[in-house]
């Protein structure tokens, strides 16, 4: 006789399945066919909709509630196989509110009672784990969106900076977007050399050549002489149409005659740039070349922004303006005219040569010219001619000076919505 034989066999197995009653998780217990045999309280109230279970099919249990039918075919496979089964998920919805569990399944032996030998499992309400799992990924979600927000708004406003630069001097460029105040008609008294340049006869040009060929010759002047000002310093103040305003003293200055001497050398390198590039021009269709004049004058002037609330202009205004202008056209064919004040501040590194006195327009007294020959000494010279470059020409797009305008408006719509959106963003987070 076996010793199972001498004990009640219900009784026994309400004592050794560990006490369910008190249990906080669902718990079962099956027999080897799998139909249950006892159920917890728990179980029943974490799945009302069950009803009486006792003496039910386990995989029917599953089935009601709403395991697919491929999974409770992998359930029996695996309990009978491999004898444990562990089901991550289960989503169940109770009450109209749907919970997670797990399902841990496994076999049970007992060589003294053999009606112990079956299938016992429990659910584990993991619903507070997976929402904050759940919670937590969508933290992580909404980061890389955010990231990819930012990123993508970097490369807009980088792309229109990029572009914006264009159009403007290094220093300009930089004055604009470190300061603050940039939007503001702020203005200055400051004693500035004042270049200005212009292509003989360039109207009579532009009625005999093709627009192409004209646009690629007058952006490729335009470019090489852009190019040589940023290097030696200057802050380019406008192209109107073929001429060239170029001023030294702001929003950087080294003082006023190291500023006279950078303008000067830029004079210089330029006259030399058009001389090495005529060749390449006449290719275009300039059969003369390119002949240009060259202005200079240094004395106090206004500067900084003028205009409106809606758009506004960084120019510089002043007599020294005029009379840069006047110079201008008074030169001969390639050559550079500075006024006395200019001369007296370069003289000891400038060869320069008296021309006459002249009264332009607008002035009370005749004012004394001189012609800008080169610097006196060898060293800067040839330190001149290692700075002018002769390689491939950047060709740019010389526009109204409203596209410049435009830039900035579309930089500042970019960011004001950027803003908007990203505290938008953050308030949503909070709440």
């Amino acid at each position: 006789m076996k010793v199972e034989d001498f004990f009640n066999q219900q009784n026994i197995i309400d004592l050794s399945f560990f006490n369910f009653s008190n249990a906080i998780t669902a718990c079962y217990y099956a027999k080897d066919n799998l139909e249950i045999l006892k159920v917890n309280k728990n179980f029943l109230s974490f799945f009302p909709i069950l009803g009486n279970v006792n003496n039910a099919y386990f995989p029917d249990v599953l089935e009601q509630i709403g395991l697919p039918a491929k999974q409770i075919e992998e359930f029996i496979h695996d309990i009978n196989e491999k004898g444990t089964v562990l089901i991550p998920e289960i989503k169940i919805s109770i009450n109209d509110e749907e919970r997670v569990y797990s399902l841990l399944s496994t076999r049970t032996k007992n060589e003294s009672f053999t009606y112990l030998n079956g299938v016992q499992g429990q659910f584990v309400d993991r619903t507070a784990e997976f929402n904050l799992r759940k919670e937590r990924q969508n933290l992580l979600e909404e980061k890389i969106r955010d990231r990819e927000i930012i990123e993508e708004k970097s490369r807009q406003l980088e792309s229109l900076a990029t572009r914006l630069a264009k159009y403007l001097s290094p220093q300009i460029y930089k004055s604009i977007f470190e300061n603050e105040n940039e939007g503001e008609q702020k203005h200055a008294r400051k004693n500035l050399t004042i270049f200005l340049s212009d292509i003989v006869k360039f109207t009579d040009l532009a009625d005999t050549m093709e627009p192409e060929r004209l646009a690629a010759v007058i952006n490729s002047y335009l470019s090489e002489m852009s190019a040589i000002a940023v290097e030696c310093g200057g802050t380019i103040d406008k192209f109107i149409g073929d001429a060239v305003l170029i001023f030294f003293g702001d929003p950087e200055t080294e003082g006023e005659q190291e500023d006279a001497l950078k303008c000067a050398e830029m004079a210089i390198r330029m006259m030399k740039r058009v001389g090495e590039l005529n060749k390449h021009w006449k290719k275009l269709g300039v059969v003369d070349g390119l002949k240009v004049r060259m202005g200079i004058s240094t004395g106090f002037c206004t500067v900084g922004n003028f205009g409106s609330d809606l758009r506004l202009d960084y120019t510089v205004l002043g007599s020294p303006v005029n009379l840069a202008a006047r110079l201008q056209t008074t030169a001969e064919h390639n050559t550079i005219l500075i006024d006395e004040y200019t001369k007296d501040l370069i003289n000891s590194h400038v060869n320069s040569k008296y021309i006459d006195d002249i009264t332009p327009t607008g002035f009370a007294r005749p004012i004394p010219v001189y012609r800008l020959k080169d610097f006196k000494s060898a060293k800067h010279r040839k330190r001149r001619k290692s700075l002018s470059h002769v390689g491939d020409r950047v060709e740019v797009n010389v526009l109204d000076s409203s596209n410049i305008q435009a830039a900035i408006e579309e930089l500042k719509r970019i960011q004001e919505k950027f803003e908007s959106d990203y505290i938008e963003m953050k308030v949503k987070k909070k709440s």
